[in-house]
């Protein structure tokens, strides 16, 4: 072949090269941080994963557990059995389907305050157990760890070896405080001014704002900690309305060495049972008991892996950024029993209706 026709065939490939570069760009998923997209999923595609509530494709998803009288989770029901409404006017489901299998993004927050001194090795030791169990290759997960200061341990990785050696690597935080007394650095109680010893409402602000707002799916927090917050600075309604936004589940496993308050007087479970209830999550009381820990665990790996989700488009599209109240019950038949029974339902409680130009 003759060198100038061979140079004319290189040219002819560079330039077949550049005009397809821009195609292969567009067929490249978006990355992780990438906001999400704004054209809804079409109802019959069950197998693709369904976005979180935005505004902007007017699709409101909620996704939730079913348990009979007895406690045991329900796997079988279909849109047929179940009834939902907002601000008390009925609406009707666009799809509903059982979710075994959708990705996963988790957010585990370890309290290192000095109240779990006592209990953190075995926050440790249960938690990297369950996160090698429950994360599948398209899940993800980070971790966070929280006291004086809110600290990102690891960032979003598929790896549960990557998460136990951050886990494994926290430690209790009393920030320069008298160890082993609550309030002065290391603990919920107040002295005098304003101690920094428990930011749990702060890291519950910053995970939803920060780390899962924008993404997409499936989300959940799981929270060990002993409830008690000292030294935020937002208060619990402004992480339960952080969490909800960004649709969020909030699982909060209460792990609570009782003597180390030692007569200051103990009460997180009220709060905390707040938060878990609002968003659609559970608070498990494990005390300081490494049994009921692992079963803790247990539990909620198998609640995140018999969910549901429903869809709809609400009746009222004004979207104004005011909370919306959502109520739902369902109806399952037993084998053998002459009616139906009322489920127990896990399921967040409403929604923020945000406008387009402010969604993610």
């Amino acid at each position: 072949m003759l060198p100038s026709t061979r140079l004319r065939l290189f040219i002819l490939s560079i330039a077949l090269l550049s005009l397809a570069a821009p195609l292969l760009r567009a067929q490249l998923a978006p990355s992780p941080d990438a906001s999400p997209v704004s054209n809804a999923p079409a109802p019959e595609e069950d197998n693709q994963p369904v976005t979180t509530l935005h505004v902007n494709v007017n699709l409101v998803s909620l996704y939730f557990t079913a348990k009979n009288q007895n406690g045991e989770l329900v796997s079988h029901l279909t849109g047929q059995d179940c009834k939902f409404s907002e601000d008390k006017v009925p609406q009707k489901l666009k799809s509903f389907q059982a979710v075994t299998n959708q990705p996963l993004t988790l957010g585990l927050l370890l309290d290192t305050s000095g109240s779990q001194q006592r209990v953190l090795p075995l926050e440790q030791q249960f938690g990297s157990q369950f996160l090698d169990r429950v994360l599948k290759r398209q899940d993800e997960a980070f971790l966070v760890s929280f006291d004086v200061n809110v600290d990102l341990l690891q960032d979003f990785t598929n790896s549960p070896r990557e998460l136990e050696r951050a886990m494994n690597k926290a430690q209790i935080n009393i920030g320069g405080g008298s160890y082993g007394v609550p309030g002065i650095g290391g603990g919920p109680v107040p002295t005098s001014g304003a101690p920094k010893g428990t930011l749990l409402y702060d890291a519950i602000d910053q995970v939803s704002n920060d780390k899962l707002s924008i993404q997409t799916g499936r989300k959940a927090i799981i929270i060990l900690t002993d409830g008690e917050d000292q030294g935020s600075s937002v208060k619990i309604a402004d992480a339960i309305e952080a969490a909800q936004k960004a649709n969020v589940i909030v699982y909060v496993i209460l792990i609570a060495d009782r003597g180390f308050y030692n007569g200051f007087g103990y009460g997180g479970d009220f709060a905390m049972k707040r938060i878990a209830t609002e968003t659609g999550g559970r608070l498990i009381d494990v005390g300081n008991n490494g049994k009921k820990l692992e079963a803790a665990f247990q539990q909620i790996e198998d609640e995140l892996r018999t969910q549901y989700i429903a869809t709809y488009t609400p009746t009222n599209q004004h979207f104004d950024s005011a909370y919306r109240k959502v109520a739902v019950t369902c109806q399952s038949e037993p084998s053998g029993a002459d009616k139906a029974e009322d489920l127990h339902l896990q399921i967040r409680q409403g929604y923020y209706a945000i406008p387009a130009d402010s969604a993610n």
